[in-house]
């Protein structure tokens, strides 16, 4: 059993993380501040896992109790979720995003270093891409984000990469995931965002529970099959899969590496509410609003050096993601406040 902390870890991905990590032998210990999420969320963990995950309340600024927490649960690996994650609101707040996302991770760093801790899995983005790449993006493809929040997920990769060359102990895992979705299988966790919603599904959710009057679709004359934007979608859960894949290979002692974790497949905005609506039976209003500010055509991976690395690829549909999306919002309309 290895002792794995999450920063984040009470965040979306990470609660889905954490499950198939303790379905794996681990043992995650998940540290927040609480300010994406809720601690709610560790018992709903413990029914479907049938064990309690432990949860330390902190923010990963606090280098000195980050460290101490390290070395008291002798930590072997740190998958670091911890982050601002919205596009849009990161143009409006740069400054929050710069702090949080880049200083965040010199923290973990300094703490991973000072408490002897050799691995990190990193969640990246797919927002590193520059517009120049033509997509579907391999790794190799430049990198140039149009985007406050991307530039800050450039930024954690090379600081990363710099210090990996200075230090022949760490082993790092950047992992660039494109558009999380769905919800545990269970309906007991899922993606419950503070305010309103900056993502496609949750937003979907909400009008489709009643509590949004319409969807807007951020624009319709981009240079896709329909107009809207496409993206790759990857349920949450085979996102996880992949995090454990990529902490395995680290602890098994291969070489660090960087992968794309997408399907391969886009699917537009208007795609994406019209399977939700087949596979749920509700109807979903929209109005085609300006394009948002950061936002790009295509985000599409291709997800070979994965497979090949890791042997992932991607198990779940669209339809099992708004399928298990809307379990989630339906039986959780007001999120773990429910």
């Amino acid at each position: 059993m290895q002792n794995i902390l999450l920063t984040g870890g009470t965040g979306y991905i990470a609660a889905h993380t954490a499950i198939t990590l303790i379905e794996q032998g681990h043992n995650p210990i998940l540290l927040d501040n609480f300010v994406n999420s809720s601690p709610k969320i560790v018992p709903r963990i413990a029914e479907i896992c049938g064990k309690t995950p432990s949860l330390i309340e902190l923010d990963i600024l606090d280098t000195q109790s980050l460290t101490q927490v390290m070395r008291t649960h002798n930590i072997h690996a740190v998958i670091h979720f911890a982050a601002l994650k919205a596009v849009g609101e990161s143009v409006a707040r740069p400054l929050a995003y710069y702090h949080n996302n880049v200083v965040g991770l010199l923290s973990v760093l300094n703490a991973m270093q000072a408490a002897k801790v050799a691995h990190i899995v990193l969640s990246s983005s797919a927002t590193v891409y520059s517009e120049d790449a033509k997509p579907p993006f391999v790794e190799d493809a430049p990198l140039a984000a149009n985007s406050p929040y991307g530039q800050t997920k450039v930024m954690m990769e090379r600081i990363i990469n710099d210090i990996a060359h200075t230090d022949p102990n760490l082993r790092f895992a950047m992992l660039r995931y494109f558009n999380p979705v769905g919800a545990h299988p269970s309906g007991l966790i899922g993606e419950h965002p503070n305010g309103i919603p900056n993502n496609l599904m949750p937003y979907i959710q909400q009008v489709a529970i009643g509590q949004r009057d319409y969807l807007s679709v951020w624009g319709n004359d981009y240079g896709t099959t329909d107009g809207t934007g496409e993206r790759d979608y990857i349920h949450v859960m085979d996102l996880a899969d992949g995090h454990v894949l990529a902490l395995a290979h680290l602890l098994k002692g291969e070489p660090s590496f960087t992968v794309n974790l997408g399907s391969g497949e886009p699917v537009s905005v208007l795609q994406l509410v019209r399977t939700f609506e087949m596979v749920t039976g509700q109807t979903i209003p929209y109005k085609i609003a300006p394009r948002r500010a950061g936002d790009v055509a295509v985000l599409l991976a291709n997800p070979q050096r994965a497979k090949d690395l890791l042997g992932f690829s991607t198990k779940r549909t669209t339809a099992d993601m708004c399928a298990d999306a809307w379990r989630w919002q339906k039986n959780n309309p007001n999120g773990f406040s429910s």
